[in-house]
């Protein structure tokens, strides 16, 4: 039985148009064997292009239908869902991209008008191969996962847990809080950063549906989407939390010290430490690479002062496995070490500090208990400012970190209110992008505060005479300048953290270019995965600034709720297959499927996949020496039928009506 296929042209706006006689395309593929019915229409993701495909569907019995346009990716679900609506299986649609692939990189408009006609007639080749699919619906277990517990992490979870949901919060440092943590203010309002993340972190603390685990880390991730097994791993804290009180009597007395992280190495901390006073939880935490009792069996003082008995040296390492619906990942960044720029001089000269260290020496709990001052413990009389260490430099990191340029200004205004108003204070930027909500404001607050501003990257930071010279540029000016200062801030940039790739295997989603984790779509889809049920929460997504992470973490959070309240999912359809008459067991995709989907079955002697762990990646079908594993909707006779329609390319297509099936439909579509 022949089938009859209707072909649907979008011209996109302009997006396809500019370039491709949709109507000519629409012309020639109602000459193409099997297709009754061929339009063309501006819109066809409309309303009106969905209806008119859903008409013809049921006027001309349709059995088949191509429809091409933008990116499968963007409305492949969308042409779906209009031919189920017409009651047509959705997997017999084909969906062909002749924008991305055609319009948008071919500069000819006759040759993007016949490359496009070659898609459309591979499209057509392809779709009449076929078959109906079914997807089908699995439980969704109610409980969700958030990884990481800084402010993103933070307002997931509570977004998640006031909905009445069990929330399982893994953090990998001692104490949460994140970043924001280290913050002294918060721009454009100058808010403290303690008092508006303190609340939500003893809240995260307090809430009866979060399950708090610090000094954690997610070791494996097995399942699928609505039942995930997550299997976490318990660092030993050497003090017991149920017991410890936080009275911080053990913290005076230890007497063993190392540099302290939080503080970005400008102070030292004892072997046992917590991060900060306000620290969730207060217990602290005993290094066990340091202490002298762990690595050396000597010390144990701070076992013989707790008043509670709550030091444990015999903790040991603990793994605990948890069952839940639905993952967010909410891992934050790492701020750039700006070492290898050696021309700023970080590192070789004393007063030349990192962002997050200038935080920290603003903060009230810091080292210098909030006192802007030099190593010597002077304050600066003079301070610069360069914008963009490792932002916006093909050597390092393209992108804008979005950020820098509105904690400069905070900077500068801190300076100038604790330092004293007469200090002088230079920014050198590239471009002042001053986005958000008050923060053009902002700026100009700051300008008026009498800072000077000085336009272009610096070539170097050089000493003189014992005083630091910033050598660079005024490219507003159009001179070379040399601007002596007593301190220099570097803004450095906000990079994906150091375990992302280890991170991003574990949860099977993948990285984009700049490394951080990448979305399933930047526009329509920017807190989902590839993976389903996986979503991203917060920095570990891309450069943001505070309300950004905050709102991105509830859209997460929304995400993660979807699924938990409707306490079902549909799991896709197009997954890998193996026949078991090919099969010759010898096992290598079982090796190379990356979400372990892959069973070996003793007692037949073949490979079997379990389509429910399945994400249809096709790794096991492009290696099977003996071609026995397959992809539903990607098997060999479709695409193979698919590359047959694509060889014409060689040579262009015939044009005009003569071409034009007998009977066929060619005209522009109605809405």
């Amino acid at each position: 039985m022949s089938n009859k296929i209707g072909v649907y042209i979008c011209h996109c706006g302009s997006n396809i148009a500019g370039k491709v006689d949709c109507a000519d395309v629409a012309l020639y593929a109602g000459g193409l064997k099997d297709v009754v019915v061929s339009r063309d229409y501006q819109f066809m993701c409309s309303d009106p292009g969905q209806e008119m495909v859903i008409r013809d569907i049921r006027e001309f019995g349709l059995s088949r239908v191509v429809v091409a346009s933008c990116s499968p990716r963007l409305h492949e679900k969308t042409f779906q869902k209009a031919c189920a609506r017409a009651g047509l299986n959705p997997y017999l649609m084909q969906h062909a991209c002749i924008r991305e692939h055609c319009s948008w990189t071919t500069a000819d408009p006759e040759e993007a008008t016949a490359k496009a006609k070659h898609i459309v007639e591979a499209a057509v080749n392809r779709v009449g191969n076929h078959h109906e699919l079914f997807s089908r619906e699995v439980e969704v277990l109610p409980d969700v996962m958030v990884v990481g517990a800084g402010i993103a992490g933070i307002q997931a979870s509570l977004d998640i847990a006031k909905s009445g949901h069990k929330v399982h919060l893994v953090e990998k440092s001692p104490s949460i809080g994140g970043h924001m943590a280290q913050f002294d203010k918060t721009f454009p309002t100058l808010d403290c950063a303690a008092c508006i993340s303190t609340p939500k972190m003893v809240a995260v603390s307090q809430e009866p549906n979060i399950n708090l685990m610090t000094w954690s880390e997610v070791e494996d991730v097995t399942g699928f989407v609505g039942n995930y097994t997550v299997t976490v791993k318990h660092k030993p804290r050497y003090v017991n939390v149920d017991v410890c009180t936080g009275c911080g009597a053990c913290l005076e007395k230890c007497p063993t010290k190392a540099i302290s992280e939080f503080n970005e190495g400008l102070s030292m901390r004892k072997a046992i430490y917590r991060n900060s006073p306000q620290a969730v939880p207060n217990t602290p935490v005993i290094d066990g690479t340091i202490c002298k009792k762990i690595t050396k069996d000597k010390c144990g003082v701070c076992q013989k002062i707790c008043p509670t008995g709550a030091i444990d040296y015999d903790m040991k390492e603990t793994r605990e496995v948890f069952h839940v619906g639905s993952i967010v990942l909410a891992t934050g960044y790492d701020a750039m070490d700006p070492t290898p720029l050696r021309e700023y001089g970080f590192g070789k000269f004393d007063n030349v500090y990192t962002a997050l260290q200038f935080e920290r020496l603003n903060n009230a709990v810091g080292p210098t208990e909030g006192k802007i001052v030099m190593k010597n413990g002077e304050p600066p009389r003079s301070v610069g400012i360069i914008h963009c260490v490792g932002s916006r430099d093909k050597n390092y990191h393209e992108y804008c970190s979005r950020t820098c340029c509105m904690y400069a200004l905070k900077f500068d205004h801190l300076i100038k209110d604790k330092v004293g108003h007469d200090t002088n204070v230079y920014n050198f930027y590239i471009d002042m992008r001053c986005f958000g909500k008050g923060y053009e404001e902002f700026f100009k607050r700051v300008q008026e505060e009498g800072v000077t501003f000085i336009r272009g990257r610096p070539a170097e930071v050089v000493e003189e005479d014992g005083k630091l010279v910033i050598v660079g540029e005024d490219t507003l000016l159009g001179m070379n300048v040399r601007v002596p200062v007593d301190m220099v801030i570097l803004c450095t940039a906000m990079e994906p953290r150091g375990d992302v790739t280890e991170v991003a295997r574990i949860f099977g989603i993948a990285q984009g270019q700049d490394g951080f984790f990448l979305e399933e779509h930047p526009k329509l889809g920017p807190v989902s995965t590839a993976t389903d049920g996986v979503f991203l929460a917060g920095a570990c997504q891309g450069p943001k600034d505070i309300p950004d992470a905050v709102s991105h973490a509830s859209g997460g959070a929304a995400q993660a709720l979807a699924l938990a309240a409707r306490g079902k999912v549909s799991i896709s359809p197009t997954t890998s297959y193996i026949d078991p008459d090919v099969c010759i067991g010898c096992k290598v995709c079982i090796n190379l499927c990356p979400y372990s989907a892959i069973e070996f079955d003793e007692r037949r002697n073949v490979s079997v996949i379990n389509e429910a762990m399945c994400k249809g990646c096709g790794s096991c079908a492009g290696y099977c020496p003996s071609g026995a594993a397959q992809i539903k909707h990607f098997n060999q006779t479709q695409l193979f039928n698919e590359i047959d329609g694509m060889l014409g390319m060689m040579s262009p297509p015939p044009v005009g009506a003569e071409d034009v099936a007998e009977g066929a439909v060619n005209q522009p579509g109605e809405a």
